[in-house]
Formats: C-alpha cells, sequence, structure tokens
C-alpha cells in the first residue's frame, strides 16, 4: 500500500491529513484517548512536547549565517499581523462598539472576536507548511512570531493595555529549544545531519494532537457567519501578509502560511473577559467564532499555500526559459547584427 504517497498528494498532506484524524476524533470519540490512557491519551494531548523536540530538530538545520534573514522574515510577518488587529481594532471599534451584535445575520459578532482571530498565528501549521513549500530559516521564523501569543496584543489592538502580563520567562522558553538545537548542529555537523532527520517525521504526530483539540462541532455551531468569518480573515491576511513576504525578498509562500488562526487563541476572548468584565458579553460569542476560524484556516491554508507556491515555481521556470531563449537568440545572432 503507498499510504505516504497518497497523503503527500493532498496539499500540506502530512499536516492536513493527520489534523483531520485527529479533529474527527475529538468530535466523535473525544473520550476515546482518556478512556485508553497511558501513551494513547499521552500522544492525544501532547502537542506541545512534540512540538519542543520539532523545535530542537529544526534548530539544529540553522546556521548562524542566516539568522538575520530569521529576524527579518519573522518581525516583519507579526508586525503586519499585530497592524491588522489593531485596523480591526480602531474600524470595527468605531462601527461596532466594545459589545457583540445583537439581532440580524451578524449576532454574535464582536471587535473582540476578529481582533483574537486575526493576532495569534497557527505555529504549528506554518512550520509544516513552511518544511514542505519553504527554506529551514522560514520555518524558524515562527520563533519570532510567537510573540503573538496569549491576549497581550489583543488587549493592546483592543486599546486596554497593561491589564495583562508578558512574562519574560515565556518569551526565553519559546526560544531555548530552537536555541539548543541551533547550538548544537552549529558545533557538531553529525550532530546537525542526526536531529535533521526528526524534522519532517514529528509533523504528522504533532498535526494529529493539535487536531484532537479540534471540535467539528463548533463549526455547526458558529453557523455560517462563523465559516465567512474565518474565510474573510484568511484571504485579508493572506494579502497583506504576501504582500510583506515580498517586500523583504521572499515569494509571498511564507505570507500566505501564516494566514491562520492559532488553536489557542480560542481562549483569548475569556482572558480578555477576565481581565476587563467589559468585554464578558462578547466572550463566550467570540469564543465560538475564534475556534470556527482556526478549523476553517487550518483546513483552507494548506491548499492555498500549495496553489501558490506551484505558480511561483511555475512563473520562476518561465523566467528561466524566456531568459535561456534570449541568451540563446544573441549567441546566434550574427556579429554584424549585433
Amino acid at each position: 500500500m503507498q499510504i505516504k504517497r497518497a497523503i503527500e498528494r493532498v496539499p500540506g498532506g502530512m499536516m492536513v491529513v493527520p489534523l483531520l484524524c485527529g479533529a474527527t476524533l475529538a468530535t466523535f470519540a473525544p473520550h476515546a484517548a482518556p478512556f485508553f490512557g497511558s501513551f494513547t491519551n499521552a500522544l492525544y494531548t501532547g502537542a506541545l512536547p512534540i512540538l519542543a523536540v520539532f523545535y530542537v530538530c529544526m534548530g539544529a538545520r540553522i546556521s548562524l549565517g542566516s539568522l538575520p534573514q530569521l529576524l527579518k522574515k519573522g518581525g516583519a510577518l507579526m508586525t503586519t499581523k499585530v497592524a491588522l488587529g489593531f485596523l480591526a481594532s480602531l474600524v470595527l471599534g468605531h462601527l461596532i462598539g466594545i459589545d457583540p451584535v445583537r439581532t440580524g445575520w451578524f449576532a454574535g459578532l464582536s471587535t473582540l472576536a476578529v481582533v483574537a482571530a486575526i493576532n495569534d498565528t497557527n505555529g504549528g501549521l506554518y512550520m509544516a507548511l513552511m518544511e514542505q513549500y519553504g527554506q529551514p530559516a522560514d520555518s524558524a521564523a515562527y520563533t519570532v512570531m510567537t510573540l503573538e501569543s496569549g491576549p497581550f496584543l489583543t488587549m493592546v489592538s483592543l486599546g486596554v493595555a497593561g491589564l495583562a502580563a508578558f512574562p519574560w520567562q515565556t518569551m526565553v522558553g519559546a526560544i531555548l529549544p530552537l536555541a539548543v538545537g541551533m547550538v548544537l548542529g552549529n558545533l557538531d555537523p553529525e550532530m546537525r545531519r542526526f536531529l535533521s532527520q526528526g524534522v519532517s517525521v514529528l509533523i504528522p504526530f504533532f498535526a494529529f494532537a493539535i487536531g484532537c483539540t479540534l471540535d467539528l462541532h463548533r463549526v455547526a455551531t458558529a453557523g455560517l457567519l462563523g465559516l465567512t468569518l474565518g474565510v474573510v480573515l484568511v484571504f485579508v491576511s493572506a494579502i497583506c501578509l504576501i504582500a510583506a513576504d515580498r517586500l523583504i525578498g521572499g515569494d509571498g509562500t511564507a505570507g500566505i502560511a501564516a494566514a491562520t488562526t492559532a488553536g489557542n487563541a480560542a481562549a483569548v476572548p475569556m482572558l480578555v473577559a477576565v481581565a476587563n468584565p467589559r468585554y464578558a458579553a462578547a466572550a463566550a460569542s467570540a469564543t465560538v467564532l475564534v475556534a470556527c476560524c482556526v478549523i476553517v484556516s487550518s483546513l483552507l491554508v494548506p491548499p492555498l499555500t500549495a496553489l501558490w507556491k506551484t505558480r511561483v515555481v511555475r512563473r520562476q521556470e518561465m523566467d528561466a526559459a524566456l531568459l535561456s531563449g534570449e541568451v540563446q537568440r544573441v549567441a546566434e545572432t550574427p556579429d554584424s547584427n549585433r
């Protein structure tokens, strides 16, 4: 059986297929893993430990010479997403204020839901897509983007800065596994080769664990509004992030891969409401809408990234063919006609 080949026919298949398997299990058999316990339940709930190991293996592949590009790309993508969050906060805050829409087709929509969904990127999905379609430094750029995690930037975007701390220990902890891998890989070429082999192997495992945190019933609960919000945010974010990526010399692939919503973003509305009770009315519906954006973006971004990368490769091949034809034409032109 050609299982691996069949999975790889799906755009981002090594990420998407295990993620869907995990989401299906979480939706229709949520108590299966706890029932069996032991290693089964550990895999079901183990996205963060697996990602930590993934960071070490990935860090080993990165040479010190690529650090400027890592900081450049990660900073550009993060700044773009934060700017989108600020813009959404300003526009929607002026139009609908703090409370959610009460009636009509947009009932439940709130500034909190949109900003929380924009601000946090799905790091696991981004890194998996960059592993398949980008470069190691592109994947590692997410280390810089971890600054998006948690409610802090959402609170800043909503104009309530100072209500939550952003512990330095958390930021150092997010960088340490990658740094350890980089040190090992740069000190010992054999260690680099050894650890690098684990990168592609770990992707389906943390994808499955991430999928186990997604309940497909939430899409039905959010209804058409949730689906529409997810699609709109993916396309708006993708357009801006592609532009940012190309502005710093990329081909746009990293930009579109970052146009997702992280699974932990679904917890942000409640955290914001705890910090500022004025958002309590919007928190419940915002949680459902953000969860819907997580699922929609997780399913939509991988094929879009694959399509974009195919387009980029074809354009590069066409440019190379045109250049080759031009060089050949000049070479064949008689000296008297030149």
